[in-house]
């Protein structure tokens, strides 16, 4: 008579949570993978190890390139260049990094290294920074790059253990990467409709833990500032609704009529002199520098 035969099959919720090597798919992977704080506490809280990963692939993803890179890297960058020595390589810019203001952020610009190439060499100088001892950092913008090339520069940023962000476009987020962590990074929008560029909203494509339905609201400025310049934004979006009031009755051909009852609320509450005053209505005003600033996010 033969043996019986025992089951193998093994429910993931029988196994012991703490079980080192074993990574329960439903929680976030703590692992030996080191990880370099975001500066953003709510993304730190959806990352594996509370942070960038270290010696390992980020991938950003974004429709528009220039727009939130340094925004979004520049506080871990600024705590990484304070603890450890080496240079921070910046491949293929689309935009010249300001100096002063990163400076003005805690990034020395003499920490900096920019690296001016086309498609064709910016790989290679990426993957050669990654394999020099004296770098701490690498920003690679690499829009056309091949799932092989990434693998490259993740086993060349393991060697190492540096940080390193690949920034690629929105459309490569339907291929296959080996990235370890992979955001999605859009403007913040806000009522209306408005894209605004202090904010912004990150989206977790891939991470070692479960998938994140809704993205991350994360502010661009200071609090106060952010807070500031959605209110005057919003003043100058009912003050344009008002203007367009005023102009539709004053149109040739149009009888007279008075503003809806929401119109005069509006001037009521702005004030309608100063804040109409840059529309062309009634005294010509002074705006305020972050009039002007909120200003420009809703045109």
């Amino acid at each position: 008579m033969s043996a019986p035969r025992h089951s193998l099959r093994v429910v993931a919720s029988d196994l012991p949570f703490a079980v080192p090597g074993v990574w329960h798919a439903d929680a976030l992977g703590a692992g030996q993978q080191s990880a370099q704080s975001t500066g953003y506490g709510p993304l730190d809280a959806q990352l594996p190890g509370g942070g960038w990963p270290v010696g390992a692939l980020n991938e950003v993803l974004q429709p528009v390139a220039g727009l939130h890179e340094w925004q979004l890297v520049l506080p871990a960058l600024v705590q990484a260049t304070a603890r450890r020595s080496g240079a921070v390589v910046v491949v293929a810019p689309p935009c010249e990094p300001f100096g002063p203001a990163l400076q003005a952020q805690g990034l020395a610009a003499d920490r900096l290294c920019v690296v001016r190439a086309d498609a064709a060499t910016a790989l290679w100088a990426a993957e050669q920074a990654l394999r020099c001892r004296e770098v701490l950092a690498v920003m690679a913008w690499l829009p056309q790059v091949q799932p092989a090339a990434l693998r490259r520069l993740q086993l060349a940023a393991a060697q190492q253990r540096q940080l390193l962000w690949v920034f690629r476009p929105a459309s490569a987020a339907h291929q296959a990467s080996p990235a370890l962590l992979r955001l999605q990074v859009l403007g913040m929008a806000m009522p209306g409709g408005v894209s605004t560029f202090p904010g912004m909203q990150v989206h977790i494509l891939k991470r070692r833990g479960p998938p994140l339905a809704q993205g991350l609201d994360l502010p661009g400025c200071h609090s106060r500032l952010a807070q500031v310049l959605a209110a005057q934004a919003e003043r100058r979006r009912s003050a344009q609704v008002v203007a367009s009031t005023f102009a539709a009755a004053k149109a040739p051909g149009v009888l007279a009529m008075r503003p809806p009852l929401g119109a005069l609320g509006a001037l009521g509450a702005l004030g309608a002199l100063g804040e109409l005053g840059e529309l062309g209505i009634g005294p010509e005003g002074r705006g305020h520098a972050l009039d002007r600033a909120a200003m420009a996010l809703v045109r």
